[in-house]
């Protein structure tokens, strides 16, 4: 989710996109297989809560610059180039992602990175 000023912006989730059949019912062969966590994205249809947060967000007109992501994991190369680019400031997560590019290009933009524990947030 994002927040800002103390609001919920978006919310996201991890799935396909919007009229095509969910992971759960066979809509992405690269989940129903065997594929490591954080590879073969190039082949997968589903798009993660992070990008579903920022769709959702120009969906419905709202900015989410200066905002705040609250998140599972810290998030893939492609959700974290997009973030930058929409204006996400601050990055609240509970866990590592198999990606160090992605903390790199976060922590070389001076995006705050809070580990949820850090922070008191409730798991």
């Amino acid at each position: 989710m994002i927040v800002k000023d103390r609001m919920v912006l978006t919310t996201g989730y991890n799935d396909t996109p919007r009229g095509v059949r969910n992971c759960g019912e066979g809509g992405c062969a690269r989940c129903a297989g065997d594929a490591p966590s954080g590879t073969s994205h190039d082949t997968c249809l589903c798009i993660h809560a992070e990008m579903n947060c920022v769709i959702q967000a120009a969906y419905h007109g709202v900015s989410v610059a200066g905002g705040t992501l609250y998140c599972t994991y810290l998030p893939c190369l492609n959700c974290a180039k997009t973030l930058l680019n929409v204006g996400i400031r601050r990055i609240v997560f509970e866990g590592q992602y198999p990606d160090p590019l992605s903390l790199e290009l976060l922590t070389n933009a001076s995006i705050e990175l809070v580990r949820s524990a850090e922070e008191g947030v409730p798991r």
